[in-house]
């Protein structure tokens, strides 16, 4: 189903499928494509209104039955890690990081595949073969960069052997205000070492360095447990209701996953603020 506003980009409707994160639930998107001239513009003002990018196209999650997906940032200059993040970042202080353009390596995707192999064998991603990563890295209209972390197997001993050991990454789009996590994988030898936790303070880091107010994770979702470690960051927001909040008590929002609370999708799309784009 296709729904347009005046002089705007046309906005489509998945079809149901099985929810990821809510056992019997079906998920829906609401998306649009990322292309030509205003690409940025339109992927700074979505990412603002709880959208994502995957490659070419921009989403946010509209079903039919409920709304618990809601889209979370840090606010970097308020930002406060805890005792534990502290202690993962101590842990992880060996590794190096390097930005590096949105370009795909064979070494990357088989880190990729060691990730999913190990944490999520049964995901949508798992049969993703190494032209499909490459279009994940590579098709981007907007600012975007591959965030690695290398080290040496002396420093973390638990990986294997070599002098320049590629230990995670991330693919990260560049906001006016804000970096957006993409996509992150990392070795499963490191799970211990909660490096997607530390790969989060470390965008927190180059945030703060760039003067850039937030960092945006992704969607939370209350009762999940896939989800549950984002709300452990302090000065988190969520996307709701059509304005950033804080999250406070992350069991205040459970009642988010109600048939009640979803607005027709020609009121989701007619709410949706778009740039001044050339008539």
């Amino acid at each position: 189903m296709r729904h347009t506003l005046p002089h705007a980009p046309q906005f489509y409707v998945t079809a149901p499928q099985p929810c990821p994160y809510l056992h019997g639930r079906a998920e829906r998107k609401l998306f649009t494509a990322l292309q030509g001239d205003n690409a940025a513009d339109l992927n700074n003002a979505l990412s603002r209104q709880g959208f994502r990018r995957s490659q070419n196209v921009l989403y946010r999650p509209s079903c039919e039955s409920c709304v618990a997906c809601m889209s979370a940032r840090i606010r970097v200059a308020d930002f406060r890690p805890s005792r534990t993040q502290r202690r993962i970042a101590q842990r992880n202080g060996a590794l190096r990081r390097l930005a590096t353009s949105a370009w795909a390596t064979e070494e990357q995707f088989e880190l990729f595949r060691r990730y999913l192999d190990r944490r999520h064998a049964d995901g949508g991603m798992a049969d993703m073969d190494i032209f499909e990563f490459a279009a994940m890295i590579e098709e981007t209209p907007v600012k975007t960069r591959v965030i690695e972390y290398r080290c040496s197997d002396a420093a973390m001993p638990d990986l294997a052997e070599g002098d320049d050991h590629l230990a995670g990454v991330c693919l990260t789009d560049v906001l006016d205000d804000g970096l957006s996590l993409v996509y992150s994988f990392y070795d499963p030898l490191l799970a211990g070492a909660s490096m997607g936790t530390y790969i989060i303070l470390d965008h927190i880091e180059i945030a703060r360095a760039a003067g850039l107010p937030y960092v945006y994770l992704g969607y939370w979702v209350p009762g999940s447990r896939k989800m549950d470690y984002k709300a452990r960051f302090d000065a988190l927001e969520i996307y709701k209701g059509g304005v950033w909040q804080d999250i406070g008590d992350p069991e205040a929002h459970s009642n988010e996953a109600h048939p009640l609370s979803v607005d027709p999708i020609v009121e989701q799309v007619a709410r949706i603020a778009l740039p001044q784009f050339d008539r």
